[in-house]
């Protein structure tokens, strides 16, 4: 899946809060959906677009479906921010404004 499609499915808080909760390690759908005041199907919804965007895998077993990160998505992310690092022992970053300021420059 490209990047931009891993990024989007980032964007939803929702989905960034099943990714903090598996990281604890393989939960069936029920474990995650109890982290939750939300329908089964509205987390069944999430788990989808989570598996989309190769974040998470599942495993079946029996009668139950289990969860849990797929790293190498995330050491690709890795891989790419690593691109703007700066390369040059003696280059400098070029300085900018904090973001807040930033923003309030803009209006």
């Amino acid at each position: 899946m490209a990047i931009q499609d891993t990024f989007k499915s980032l964007s939803d808080p929702v989905r960034r809060e099943i990714l903090l909760i598996l990281k604890k390690g393989r939960l069936s759908a029920g474990e995650i959906a109890a982290n939750f005041s939300l329908t089964n199907a509205t987390i069944s919804h999430h788990l989808n677009q989570l598996k989309k965007a190769d974040l998470i895998c599942e495993t079946k077993e029996k009668n139950f479906i289990f969860y849990e990160l797929n790293t190498t998505v995330f050491d690709d992310i890795f891989l790419w921010f690593g691109q703007f690092q700066v390369e040059s022992n003696n280059a400098q970053a070029p300085r900018l404004k904090p973001r807040k300021e930033a923003m309030l420059n803009e209006n």
